[in-house]
């Protein structure tokens, strides 16, 4: 059996849940020009001759890549080849990392993030960040969505109430928790967690997603409305994945970008990366040589 068959058969299960359930009419993603509108309707991430090093470790080295615009970037390779490093550069919460250093550029609709001095809280607010567990902050449901844009200026409560409801639809949450708002988010299970955590990063309308392994704390159904919601999202939104599931990137990605010992080996259309690798090592990792 092939991998992407072995991938459609695990899922089989849960597709005929998917499409019939009350959750899946409930999604629909749109966005309110609220206040964080930009002027282009094209976002763009390019890497060029990026290094990282962590006090005499080399992670990164000589990154050079072009995210697409409104599309899944699925980055894949092995444990400790540096697809989470890759990730921490774009929102720059690699700079907490003891005795980083950095070199080369991270542009974003061509400005270098990592030498403008750009402001770093208007930078994440571009880069929603959705982590391995979710963290929901220590308050209610309704609060850890309206925080992000409480910060960013949002005040009147009534436009409060209609970003917090908006995204909780879009992220498809909304009908299982509408009637406890007031209730602490770490209330919620895991999956519901998650979703909650997708909705903060939306409500403050980001250009980037950006998910490092968003699903492998989740159960598969949990995981299942993630990724759908990924696909949807997309029509808005970049969304770059850090994964080490290859059948979920045989799923939903639309770019791979795959990482060994912290270079990238190859890089292109998912269909191309899966169906027809150029690069020996990139067959090696498909076919389960090495993980």
């Amino acid at each position: 059996m092939s991998l992407k068959s072995s991938a459609n058969s695990i899922y089989n299960q849960y597709n005929e849940w998917w499409e019939s359930s009350a959750l899946r009419r409930q999604v629909k993603i749109f966005r309110p020009d609220y206040k964080f509108i930009r002027k282009s309707e094209e976002s763009e991430l390019m890497v060029e001759n990026l290094n990282v090093h962590i006090k005499n470790n080399h992670i990164l080295k000589d990154i050079n890549l072009s995210i697409p615009d409104k599309k899944i970037t699925c980055i894949i390779g092995p444990s400790g080849c540096g697809k989470s490093t890759l990730l921490k550069t774009f929102n720059r919460l690699i700079d907490s990392v003891e005795g980083v250093k950095l070199d080369g550029k991270v542009l974003i609709d061509g400005e270098d993030i990592i030498h403008s001095g750009q402001e770093i809280t208007e930078l994440r607010r571009k880069m929603g960040l959705i982590s391995q567990r979710p963290c929901p902050l220590p308050m209610s449901i309704f609060e850890n969505i309206a925080y992000g844009c409480r910060i960013h200026g949002i005040r009147n409560r009534r436009k409060l109430n209609m970003i917090v409801q908006h995204y909780l639809k879009s992220s498809g949450l909304w009908e299982e928790v509408k009637d406890r708002l007031r209730s602490p988010a770490a209330r919620l299970s895991i999956g519901q967690q998650q979703r909650l955590c997708l909705a903060r990063s939306l409500a403050v309308e980001p250009q980037f997603i950006l998910a490092d392994e968003a699903t492998s704390a989740l159960d598969p159904i949990s995981s299942k409305i993630i990724e759908d919601l990924f696909v949807k999202l997309k029509a808005n939104y970049s969304i770059i994945m850090v994964t080490h599931t290859l059948h979920q990137a045989l799923r939903i990605a639309d770019y791979v970008v795959f990482m060994y010992l912290g270079e990238i080996i190859e890089a292109g259309d998912a269909q191309q990366i899966f169906n027809n690798p150029q690069h020996e090592l990139t067959k090696k990792y498909l076919s389960g040589a090495f993980s």
